[in-house]
């Protein structure tokens, strides 16, 4: 047997050896997840069994392999929330946190109950924080992907307690949502889609080899998605609805074809903008990542 501060010691040289971006983090979150506690109950003094030392050893060795963390403990973190996750479905990133601050901002502001859509919820992550941080929130989520609605359903049942005691709803759709027709009724929509173009190749292993492809590649210039749904969008929300899309960063305000230009060029049957005050917003690490956009008058 060992203590908990060897196998630590030791995983976090093995992680760090195979390039693991977060050596000792992973391998703490690897032996919690062993252990069965949370990391910030991990007592360094501890012995380790054999059993449980071996376990171990096969999900460092996993993760040497660069299988995502996530695949491995079953879960993601994602604001307030656990999600569980896996093959199939879409890990998801501290990065979309933006569009989830900036989503509920809005909605709180509007008159209850409040009415939302995600469009390609994955796990469920934008759509469950929504509805949990914001009381009366009535959300229909929407995916595609065979493997990723069983993940979204799970999420969902596993937080109807916490929906339940803000009086939230979240209704899963598996469907294409290009095929979503809506009633002009919605005070948000968000979308965090497919946006990296097809001949691009992911740098991160456990991007390129572990997320579904059909939750990464978007066309060419990886933006085919939003051109197809922007009538979708403006037929969701009502006037004055608030749209919010993620996007790489090179597809924000200053690029010559992004999220926030094809938003621009958008006009109705008279010729009329669909969408006003257009703003793209920076994540914490200062690039360009969600574009915000209001549903100007109804569609003609």
């Amino acid at each position: 047997m060992s203590s908990t501060r060897a196998a630590i010691v030791d995983a976090t040289h093995r992680l760090t050896h195979a390039g693991v971006p977060s050596p000792a983090v992973d391998a703490e979150l690897l032996l919690a997840h062993v252990l069965g506690i949370p990391r910030g109950n991990l007592i360094l003094s501890r012995e380790v069994s054999e059993d449980e030392q071996r376990a171990f050893n096969d999900l460092v060795e996993q993760r040497c392999r660069r299988k995502p963390l996530q695949h491995l403990t079953g879960e993601a973190g994602f604001r307030r929330l656990l999600l569980a996750v896996g093959p199939g479905v879409f890990v998801p990133r501290p990065e979309t946190e933006l569009l989830v601050e900036l989503a509920v901002r809005h909605v709180s502001e509007q008159p209850t109950p409040h009415t939302a859509v995600d469009l390609c919820a994955g796990s469920g992550a934008v759509a469950l924080s929504i509805a949990t941080e914001v009381p009366q929130t009535h959300m229909t989520a929407v995916e595609l992907s065979a493997d990723a609605v069983p993940w979204l359903k799970r999420n969902v049942l596993a937080h109807a307690a916490a929906l339940h005691s803000v009086a939230s709803t979240i209704e899963v759709k598996q469907s294409d949502a290009r095929s979503i027709i809506g009633a002009a009724q919605a005070q948000l929509v968000t979308c965090n889609p497919p946006y990296i173009p097809d001949a691009a190749t992911p740098q991160e292993p456990e991007v390129a080899h572990y997320d579904p492809p059909l939750a990464l590649f978007g066309g060419p210039d990886g933006l085919d998605l939003v051109r197809e749904l922007r009538d979708v969008f403006a037929g969701l929300l009502a006037p004055g609805g608030l749209l919010l899309v993620e996007h790489a960063d090179v597809q924000g305000e200053s690029a010559p074809v992004g999220v926030p230009s094809l938003l621009r060029e958008h006009m109705g049957s008279d010729g009329s903008a669909v969408w006003r005050d257009i703003t793209d917003y920076r994540d914490l690490n200062g690039r360009p990542r969600v574009t915000a956009a209001y549903r100007a008058e109804a569609m003609r």
